[in-house]
């Protein structure tokens, strides 16, 4: 039963973590600010580019953390830990991306300011600059989630099967 839960459910499960918390994420998001904002994605190709680049990485990170997370015969299956780095790395880039969306609709706004011009089109025009930061930061937080879980899951698994957990880098013992 052990090797089930050790083999099987637990990297399954750690794996699961960053979708669950995906998904919470925007479900706590007011209703009214997420329509809002799926709403304004639809005319917003910046946010094309941050949402698709970034449900790619994730979806392979998920991947990546379900195999690495898989108890081989006396370790865990590293060959994914490179790349599992190099796409969580990845991850700090979505901000960046957030502002040259917010940037360019704060121009754009600027741009469209002439004489007569409401408080409520100023508004209504720069609104798009909030959807490319929260989509920014959105994906880079559920794109730093799996690296993180596959560190913690391996602690635990080691434990339950009975190994010391792997030493901190840098740390071991010296000859």
């Amino acid at each position: 039963m052990r090797r089930l839960w050790i083999h099987h459910v637990l990297p399954a499960a750690f794996a699961a973590i960053p979708v669950l918390a995906a998904a919470l994420l925007f479900v706590a998001v007011p209703a009214d600010a997420r329509r809002d904002y799926l709403r304004r994605v639809e005319t917003a190709p910046i946010d094309w580019i941050i949402i698709g680049i970034g449900f790619t990485l994730f979806a392979s990170q998920i991947a990546l953390a379900w195999r690495a997370l898989r108890w081989q015969v006396a370790d865990f299956d590293v060959r994914a830990d490179r790349w599992l780095t190099h796409l969580s790395q990845a991850a700090e880039w979505f901000p960046l991306l957030g502002l040259i969306g917010t940037v360019a609709a704060i121009l754009q706004t600027f741009s469209s300011i002439k004489p007569g011009v409401t408080p409520q089109d100023i508004i209504h025009t720069y609104a798009p600059a909030i959807t490319a930061t929260g989509g920014g930061l959105y994906m880079a937080f559920i794109n730093i989630l799996p690296i993180w879980v596959v560190a913690v899951g391996r602690d635990l698994i080691r434990a339950l099967a009975g190994f010391a957990p792997a030493p901190e880098p840098g740390t071991g013992s010296k000859p």
